[in-house]
C-alpha cells in the first residue's frame, strides 16, 4: 500500500496531506519504530511538489516527536510508543443535556490523544453539506450524526470511507459504515411492552411525533406495539391547541411538548400518573424530580460516547446497537 497520498482536488495544504498520510500509516501499523521515510527529493519528484513543501511536513512531524532526522541519512520513525493525536470532526444535529453527556464521555475516553472539534447542522441539509465539504480532508476521523436528513448519504460518501463513523441514527444507505446507534423500532416496542401493565389503566395511547426531527422508527415501534397489544392509539404532530381527556397516556419524544402536556394537565386539574400518563424520551436529571418523576425511554448516552471512542482507538469497524430501557417513575 502506498505510504503517501496527495489529492490535488482537496483544499487541505499538500504538506498537511503528507503529515496525515504518515500519521495514518503509524496508526495502521504500516510504519514502525526505526522505519525510514521516503526522501524529501523522492516525494517532491513523485508528486511534483517543492522540496520546501515536503520539508515543512517532515519538520512538523519532527517537532511533535513523531520522527527524527539522522544527518545525511534522512528521516525515521522515532517511537511506536508515541501516542498519535487524532483530529476528529464531530458533527451533531443539536446540543442538549444528553448530547452533552455523550460528548463528555467520548472526550474523556479519547483522552489527551485526540483533538475534537464539534459542529452542529441543526437539521439543515445545506449546513450539513457546507460543514462536511469545508472540512473534508482536514481530519483523521469523521463522526457524523445524520439524523433523518434526506440526502446526507451522498454527502457522507464524499469523505474517506475508512475514516467515517455514524452516530445515534443509521440507515440502509449508511450500513456500510461503522456505527454506534439506537434501534428506535425495537427500543420503543420493548419499552412499551415493559410498561404495558401500567399502560392498561389508560384507554388511549397518544404519540406526539413531529416527524421533521424524530426518527421514523419511533413511530413504527409505537404502531406495532399498539396493534399487537390491542391499544387504541393516535399520532399527532404537536400539542398546540390540544386538550387532554382523562384516561389518555402520552408518549413524548420532544421535551417542549412534554412541558406543554404537563402545563395543560395542571390547567385541567388532571393528576399526572393517575388521570393522564406520560412517557418521555431521553432521560435527564430534571425528569427524576419533576412532579413524582417522569417515566422515560432512554438510551445510555455515556455508554454511546465511550463505545464510539473505543471503536476509534481500537480501529474497530462494527455496527453496535446502544442499549435502551424504560425507566418507570410516577408519571405512569
Amino acid at each position: 500500500m502506498k505510504l503517501i497520498h496527495i489529492d490535488t482536488l482537496k483544499s487541505l495544504p499538500k504538506y498537511k496531506q503528507i503529515v496525515l498520510s504518515i500519521e495514518n500509516a503509524i496508526s495502521e501499523k504500516r510504519l514502525k519504530r526505526g522505519d525510514k521515510l521516503p526522501s524529501i527529493n523522492k516525494i517532491a519528484l513523485e508528486f511534483s511538489l517543492s522540496r520546501d513543501t515536503v520539508m515543512l511536513a517532515y519538520e512538523d512531524l519532527k517537532k511533535r516527536g513523531i520522527v527524527y532526522a539522522r544527518l545525511g541519512k534522512g528521516y525515521y520513525i522515532k517511537s511506536e510508543e508515541y501516542i498519535l493525536e487524532q483530529r476528529i470532526f464531530l458533527l451533531f444535529d443539536e446540543f442538549n443535556s444528553f448530547k452533552e453527556d455523550l460528548y463528555n464521555s467520548f472526550k474523556e475516553t479519547m483522552g489527551s490523544s485526540a483533538q475534537i472539534d464539534i459542529f452542529f447542522h441543526y437539521f439543515s441539509l445545506d449546513v450539513f453539506k457546507k460543514l462536511v465539504t469545508e472540512n473534508n480532508g482536514h481530519y483523521s476521523k469523521y463522526v457524523i450524526m445524520p439524523t433523518t436528513l434526506k440526502g446526507v448519504a451522498d454527502v457522507i460518501k464524499t469523505l474517506p470511507k475508512n475514516d467515517v463513523y455514524i452516530l445515534d441514527q443509521t440507515s440502509e444507505e449508511l450500513k456500510g459504515y461503522p456505527s454506534i446507534h439506537q434501534n428506535f423500532v425495537s427500543d420503543m416496542y420493548k419499552a412499551l411492552e415493559k410498561g404495558e401493565p401500567k399502560l392498561r389503566k389508560y384507554h388511549k395511547l397518544i404519540l406526539i411525533f413531529p416527524a421533521f426531527k424524530q426518527p421514523p422508527g419511533m413511530q413504527q415501534g409505537f404502531i406495532h406495539f399498539c396493534k399487537d397489544h390491542t391499544f387504541t392509539y393516535e399520532i399527532i404532530p404537536d400539542f398546540e391547541n390540544h386538550s387532554i381527556e382523562s384516561g389518555e397516556a402520552y408518549v413524548i419524544p420532544n421535551d417542549r411538548h412534554l412541558v406543554n402536556v404537563i402545563e395543560q394537565a395542571r390547567v385541567q386539574h388532571l393528576k399526572i400518573g393517575k388521570d393522564v400518563g406520560i412517557i418521555s424520551y431521553n432521560d435527564i436529571p430534571l425528569k427524576k424530580v419533576v412532579g413524582n418523576g417522569i417515566t422515560t425511554i432512554s438510551t445510555d448516552f455515556n455508554a454511546m460516547g465511550r463505545l464510539l471512542a473505543e471503536m476509534i482507538v481500537l480501529q474497530k469497524k462494527e455496527n453496535i446497537e446502544n442499549a435502551s430501557s424504560l425507566i418507570v417513575r410516577g408519571s405512569l
